[in-house]
Formats: C-alpha cells, sequence, structure tokens
C-alpha cells in the first residue's frame, strides 16, 4: 500500500482485511500521538459504492474501536460531505473511495479534525504502520452510530445557501448518476434551486468515471443524452463526489479547470491555487494571483494555508479535475460560506450552473468566451508502475533524451519538472507526462490552439509513450 496524490489506494485483494486495519489502526495511533484526538474521541467513517467498501468501512471501524476512539459510521456519502462534517464536529474521519479508478482497486483517505491530512502525516502514518506491521492485528469487522442523516443534512444546507431562490428554475439539467455517492445529493440540490432535474444512467454496479479524461464511451452517452432530452447540461461526478462532471448542451463536456476558473470569478477569489496541470491561460483570465503547485490536493492545501498564513484573503484552490477547494470564507447568496479545505464537486457545478441560467446563454458559448488555450488529457490504464518511472528517468536523464523522444511531434522550447515533465514545443504546443501517484496509469496532458491539433497531439503524445515501452529493454 501507497499514498498517492490523494489518500492511500491499492488493489482489494492487498487493501480489504488487514492492511485495511493496519493503516487505520496507525492513523489513530497518530492522532492520539499529535494531540488530534484523545482516547474516546469521535471519529467518522464514510464510503463509496465499491462493492469492497462496506467490507473495508467495517474493518475500519472494528480497528478505530480497539485504538480507543469512537467510530461513527456516516454510511455512503460524498468526500466533501463527510469532510464538512467531521469540521463542523471537531472530529478526524477517513473516507474509503479509490476515486475514479475501477472497482478492484480501492482506497482509505484520512482527515484530522481541521481537514485533510498532508505530507507529513502521510510519512508518519506509514511509519507508524511499517512498526506496527511486525506486530499481531486484530481485524475483525465492528460496527457504529449511524449518522449518515446528519452528515447529509449539514452539506444541503450549505448547497443551498450558494445560489439565490430559484437561480436555476429556467434551466434543463441531467443527473448521471452512474454510481457516485453525490447522485441522489445533487439531484436534491438542483431542484432545491428551481431546476428541472433528468435523472440519466443510474447503476447498480461501479462505474470508474474519470471527470479529468472522460472515456470517448461516456462522451457518447453524454451527447446522445443531450440530443434526447433536450438538456441545458449534465452534471455528475466521480465515485466519492470530490471532482465534478459538467457537460454543455451538446454533451461535450468542459474541463474541470474552466469549471474551477468560473467558480472562482463566482466567489470573487483573490487568490487562486492551481497544480501545473491547469490550463496555461488561466494567468490571463482574471484578476486573482495564480499560485501553481505539484498534483494533489495535499500540495494545493498547502500553499493555500501560506496565502493566508501571509495575510490574504479570497484563497482557494483546484485541480484539472475540477475539484475545488476553499481555504478562506467567502460571501454568497446565503451569506458566510464557511471554508472547506477538500475537493468538492458541487460548488463549482453550482457557479457553472448559475452563470447559464443568469446569462441565457449556452455553455457551449460560455466556455469558447475564455478563449483558453484548448486542453486535452488521457491515460494509457494498467501502465505498470515501474515502466512509468524508468520512462521518466529515462526523460530526466538527459536534455537529449528528451529532445530524441520528442523529435517526432517537434523540437523543445522549455520545460517544467514541477510534477512530471511539462515541455512547451517550439510552436508553442505544450505537452505534459506524468505518471499517476497510486495507481498503474500514465497520464498525457497537452495544450494546442484549437481542438482538433490537441487531440492530435493526444494521440502522438500517448503514442510515443506506447511504443516506448513496448521497445524497452526487459
Amino acid at each position: 500500500m501507497k499514498f498517492g496524490t490523494s489518500g492511500l489506494r491499492g488493489l482489494v485483494t492487498d487493501l480489504r482485511g488487514r492492511a485495511s486495519a493496519l493503516y487505520t489502526q496507525a492513523f489513530a495511533q497518530h492522532l492520539i500521538e499529535t494531540g488530534a484526538a484523545a482516547p474516546g474521541s469521535s471519529v467518522l467513517v464514510g464510503r463509496d459504492f465499491r462493492s469492497s467498501s462496506p467490507e473495508i468501512a467495517a474493518t475500519a471501524i472494528g480497528a478505530l474501536k480497539r485504538a480507543g476512539l469512537s467510530p461513527i459510521d456516516c454510511g455512503a456519502i460524498p468526500t466533501p460531505a463527510l469532510a464538512l462534517y467531521g469540521l463542523n464536529l471537531g472530529a478526524a474521519s477517513l473516507m474509503v473511495t479509490g476515486s475514479h479508478i475501477p472497482d478492484d482497486r480501492n482506497g482509505i483517505k484520512f482527515y484530522r479534525p481541521d481537514g485533510e491530512i498532508d505530507k507529513r502525516d502521510e510519512e508518519r502514518i506509514t511509519a507508524i504502520a511499517e512498526a506496527l506491521d511486525k506486530t499481531e492485528i486484530d481485524f475483525a469487522p465492528g460496527e457504529a452510530p449511524d449518522q449518515s442523516a446528519e452528515a447529509e443534512a449539514l452539506f444541503l444546507t450549505r448547497n443551498a445557501a450558494l445560489l439565490p431562490a430559484g437561480a436555476l428554475s429556467q434551466i434543463r439539467i441531467g443527473v448521471y448518476q452512474h454510481s457516485t455517492v453525490a447522485r441522489d445529493i445533487f439531484v436534491d440540490v438542483l431542484k432545491g434551486h428551481g431546476a428541472e432535474v433528468i435523472v440519466l444512467g443510474r447503476s447498480d454496479h461501479f462505474i470508474p468515471v474519470d471527470t479529468e479524461a472522460v472515456s470517448a464511451e461516456t462522451i457518447a452517452l453524454l451527447k446522445s443524452w443531450a440530443r434526447e432530452h433536450r438538456l441545458d447540461a449534465i452534471v455528475s461526478a466521480d465515485g466519492d463526489g470530490d471532482r465534478p462532471l459538467v457537460a454543455d448542451e451538446t454533451g461535450e463536456p468542459m474541463r474541470g479547470d474552466l469549471l474551477g476558473l468560473i467558480a472562482a470569478q463566482f466567489l470573487g477569489a483573490q487568490v487562486l491555487v492551481t497544480p501545473v496541470t491547469s490550463n496555461s491561460g488561466i494567468e490571463k483570465a482574471g484578476d486573482f494571483t495564480v499560485v501553481r503547485t505539484r498534483v494533489g490536493s495535499p500540495f494545493v492545501i498547502a500553499s493555500m494555508l501560506a496565502a493566508l498564513n501571509a495575510g490574504q484573503a479570497g484563497v482557494m484552490g483546484f485541480e484539472a479535475n475540477g475539484g475545488l477547494l476553499t481555504g478562506s470564507e467567502f460571501t454568497v447568496a446565503g451569506g458566510r460560506l464557511d471554508p472547506l479545505p477538500t475537493r468538492d464537486s458541487f460548488l463549482p457545478v453550482l457557479a457553472v450552473l448559475s452563470l447559464a441560467a443568469s446569462t441565457k446563454k449556452p455553455l457551449s458559448e460560455i466556455a469558447a468566451s475564455f478563449r483558453l488555450p484548448f486542453a486535452a488529457a488521457d491515460r494509457l490504464e494498467n501502465f505498470p508502475i515501474e515502466t512509468s518511472a524508468a520512462l521518466m528517468a529515462h526523460l530526466r536523464q538527459s536534455d537529449d533524451n528528451l529532445a530524441t523522444f520528442l523529435a517526432p511531434i517537434s523540437r523543445v522550447a522549455a520545460k517544467s519538472d514541477i510534477d512530471g515533465l511539462r515541455v512547451t514545443l517550439a510552436d508553442g504546443r505544450i505537452v505534459h507526462f506524468r505518471p499517476s501517484g497510486n495507481a498503474p496509469e500514465m497520464r498525457c496532458y497537452v495544450e494546442a490552439r484549437g481542438e482538433d491539433e490537441a487531440r492530435a497531439l493526444l494521440d502522438q503524445g500517448l503514442g510515443l509513450i506506447r511504443a516506448w515501452a513496448s521497445n524497452r529493454p526487459c
């Protein structure tokens, strides 16, 4: 097991049973050692709809009890709702989820009472787990009091306050429900703001939906539903509901970083923190300071905290997947919006839909009006972690290696190594190679002047990765 960009992840066969009890016990011990919890303190437990999540959650509850803490079962709930409830109660929490990755994998996200754990917490939890791994670990499941209704009600109240009454009363929205834990709350929130809601694609089995690299199959579904139901938008989220998916009136998905940019304008943000993978046009798109980070919510949160400690206000962040974090208070229709420094899919969705409703413009026209470079991303799944590590080591070894690798596309003009390799080509296009932090995936991000050019560059980039892997000496 290992921590990646956000949380602990691995194969279900590796995580269930002993490993999930081991890391939960290490988390509990870390909370007590640091004073973030005391014996008897409450710890919230949530989960997504993966087939393995109920079992892993029950194992975690048993481990928390044996560690002397008092677990509270919040059931199947969006990660931002669980985190909000934890902040409200001053309680630590953990979420059993693998986000967008397939059902044969799962993970655990850990939260202190004041929000997500950081990289130092991850290092300490890992060290404690390594020590505990040499001892006998009881992984019997447990049960806990259910407060899922209270947690959901608090999250509904927060989202009801974001927009004026009836703000979405003139638009028709499809909710692609698949297997996201956000599916029913999305319907309630949108109806509460007056929207006409059409429920689409509900599934009893887990469907991995990646909002940052939307599959061709998913796009085909979105486009067919948009035509069939004459929708103004389709919204959805990944498995644990912390990354949004918004498709325009044609069913074409909007980029997650564009959703974040629109949300920044909606909130009146003064400081915008976002990873290097977000669109390069963001710096010119508004009157705010932009801070770039490595990929992963812990890095975004660390930079937001640094801005707050420097006395700055209006601090928020977002990732290229659309997940939005608020580091400071903001003023919205319902008054003060408290900080929620973890990825949230609901606020960016409501910000974008509110803009469409208030301007009476289609989302495709709104997206085009920002005139951002066209960005695209995709990933090679089931790409061995050791192969991606070898490729990145090869490209970093020398400028000649990088130039030779990219020669079939263009010459290298500049490069950035903040997180993966982000290369500006001689003609101004951008290609960025980055292994996933905790899954066997190799990602490629590109930017170009137009959609066709970007799609072609993306295909070329992924093709170079495949070719290198197939020709790599054993």
